[in-house]
């Protein structure tokens, strides 16, 4: 009753203290201004089953896209198991689903054969990251925490794995010893190869199998409060991510209806303008309370996995600019005014920015709008609108931007085009 009564403690602590994390990330992207992604809910549904359940974007990278598979499914899987082990730790019973017979033995030679999976792909994972320095994994943003997290997400995965492995292999060693509550059950083909490095003695075996019980269990629990801190958080949310993901042509930018309103407004007289808000209209987004909702879900589903900024023309040739670290910037940004709600009970001003303190200038006007970072995300995450609507800031409310930008918006003004050219003479050089 002790263990009980310590297991029910352990996982309803840590079922609460997650429900509260979570809580606030949600609040947190709900600090986004609204935007509606309800429409066509058959083709959002069918783009979250290829690309989160499917992993679809995934595979134009077919190696790493396997692999991550194999990890993805024996990690969602295995953690099936976790109902069985819930109940046997809150009631006292042992495996307590073996009375599923062979159907109950399939389930756990395959629980094992996945469970081999991914603790081969997540070493493959960490070689990759640490010994052959794939480049993408690298850059500005990523210090030392990045890099850290990414590491330790791994190495959790490795010994959850590893512990699965030994509680059903000194189990199973219970189990043939005929020893009291192991009864027959299961079948273990990878777990069993370990028997042999197993002690013989019964209460070292019991003590082995509890352990690693235990290791498991809490090593599940701590590893889902970790989520909620680290790049892992995309396992829940690339689901919601896809669902409500943009399904516009890309390179089709949404109308502004504040701009709408005033052009309409001055056009014709007879149209009446709706009642403002109390909301603070602003053209564009100087920080992340200006971004929509979505945005902000993007910025935590992002998994830093640098596909976005491995294709983007821009920071191929030496510019300051990264769609990823946009994506990093900004969920930290909004973690930030998140505390600072949570310490005053509501948002204090803090001389802070998304735009300039976060992002610079410089970063924003070196995008191409090229849509390539959007395309290569594997969960469709959108940091080109980001950084339109920074763009859109520095010139509507601020009429800040680069030169060049200037003299366009000039010639267009006065020539119908960006070119300096009159209209007349824009045929002189077929002459």
């Amino acid at each position: 009753m002790i263990s009980q009564l310590i297991f029910a403690i352990l996982f309803i602590g840590a079922i609460v203290l997650f429900t509260i994390n979570a809580r606030k990330i949600i609040r947190n992207i709900k600090l986004g201004r609204k935007e509606s992604r309800n429409d066509q809910p058959a083709e959002r549904l069918r783009t979250m089953l290829l690309v989160a359940f499917g992993q679809r974007k995934m595979f134009k990278r077919p190696i790493p896209a396997l692999l991550h598979l194999f990890v993805y499914l024996g990690f969602v899987i295995i953690n099936i198991e976790m109902l069985e082990i819930v109940i046997d730790g809150l009631f006292g019973s042992h495996r307590l689903f073996s009375i599923l017979g062979s159907f109950y033995n399939f389930l756990i030679a395959s629980f094992e054969w996945l469970a081999l999976s991914v603790l081969l792909g997540c070493i493959i994972f960490l070689i990759r990251r640490n010994i052959i320095h794939v480049r993408r994994f690298f850059g500005v943003e990523m210090t030392s925490w990045p890099k850290t997290d990414a590491n330790l997400i791994l190495i959790m995965e490795i010994l959850l794995m590893s512990a699965f492995l030994l509680m059903n292999a000194a189990d199973y060693k219970l189990q043939l010893s005929g020893s009291e509550h192991y009864v027959l059950a299961g079948s273990f083909p990878v777990s069993s190869t370990l028997i042999g490095i197993l002690p013989d003695n019964i209460n070292s075996l019991i003590i082995l199998e509890r352990s690693a019980w235990w290791f498991h269990i809490i090593g599940v629990l701590v590893f889902l409060n970790y989520l909620v801190v680290s790049k892992h958080l995309h396992i829940i949310l690339a689901f919601p991510n896809t669902y409500f993901s943009n399904l516009d042509p890309k390179g089709k930018f949404p109308v502004m209806e504040s701009v709408t309103t005033e052009v309409r407004a001055m056009l014709d007289p007879s149209f009446t303008p709706p009642e403002p808000s109390e909301e603070i209209i602003r053209f564009g987004s100087k920080d992340v309370v200006d971004l929509s909702w979505k945005s902000l879900l993007d910025a935590y589903t992002c998994t830093e996995c640098g596909r976005c900024t491995s294709v983007c023309p821009a920071n191929m040739t030496g510019k300051l600019l990264s769609p990823r670290k946009i994506m990093m910037d900004t969920r930290d940004r909004i973690a930030e005014v998140g505390k600072n709600i949570d310490k005053n009970g509501k948002f204090e001003p803090d001389n802070k920015s998304l735009l300039d303190t976060y992002i610079t200038r410089e970063e924003i006007w070196a995008c191409t709008t090229c849509n390539a970072c959007v395309e290569a995300c594997p969960v469709t995450i959108d940091p080109l609108k980001i950084i339109m609507e920074l763009r859109q800031f520095a010139v509507m409310e601020e009429s800040q931007a680069p030169a060049p930008i200037n003299a366009m918006f000039s010639n267009t003004e006065n020539n119908g085009a960006p070119w300096k050219y009159s209209q007349e003479d824009r045929a002189n050089w077929s002459k």
